[in-house]
Order: C-alpha cells, then structure tokens, then sequence
C-alpha cells in the first residue's frame, strides 16, 4: 500500500485529505507543519506522495518543499501543493521550486484523484465531476 503525507496545520483538513486518500488505497500518514513532516518522512519510511499546505506555523510548505528538494534521497517523493494561495507567482514559484502539482482549496475527491493519476499514483476516476 503506498504511502501519503497530509500536511496541513488544520486538523480538519488533514481529517478530509486522509479520508479521501484512504478510499484511494493509500497509507496516511499526518503533520501539522513542515517541520513535523520532515520527521515524519524519516519515521515512515518510502512516502509516495505529500500533499502540502502553503501556510503553516513553524516551517512553512514552501520551505518543506524546499528543504525535501535540497535532499537526494527524496528525489522520488511526489510535492503537492494544496492551498488556498491562488496567486500565478506563488504557483509558479511553488512549481519552480519542484512542486509537482498545484490543487487549489476547496477541491473535491474527483478533482484530487485527477491530479493524483496525472502524478501516475492512482487510476483516473470514472466520474468526471469536479
């Protein structure tokens, strides 16, 4: 079963993000910072995927994004920014740095497995709703 990464200092949101990913058939795994994430992907082992929030308390998800690209043993580790930050240059930034893909909040499940099967970890859905 491969492995996800929520990052999102809201609680709910993580709640909401796992739910959805579990009834993707992935293991979930939470942070609530940046920070926090670093350690949870040494404790988790190979994590596919991390799903990032951009503003959060102690390390921000632009600087977790930037801190997981600095480091080559996580070089296979698919970066998605999920986030409310709509600006063009924060996206383009967000994607210069090495974010793989960019959903924007609110989202529903069909549109988070769509950017999900564009990243090659799940199978496009059946619905097409969005």
């Amino acid at each position: 079963m491969p492995k996800a990464l929520v990052i999102d200092d809201s609680k709910a949101t993580r709640s909401i993000l796992g739910r959805m990913l579990s009834e993707m058939g992935f293991e979930v795994h939470q942070a609530g910072d940046g920070a926090q994430a670093l350690t949870k992907l040494k404790e988790v082992g190979e994590v596919k995927v991390a799903l990032i929030d951009w503003d959060m308390p102690v390390m921000n998800g632009f600087e977790f994004l930037q801190a997981v690209r600095s480091q080559p043993d996580y070089s296979d580790l698919r970066l998605m920014m999920v986030t409310t930050e709509s600006a063009i240059h924060q996206i383009a930034r967000a994607l210069e740095a090495g974010a793989d893909e960019y959903l924007m909040k609110p989202f529903t499940p069909a549109l988070l497995r769509e950017k999900l099967s564009l990243l090659g970890l799940v199978s496009p859905g059946e619905s097409s709703e969005s």
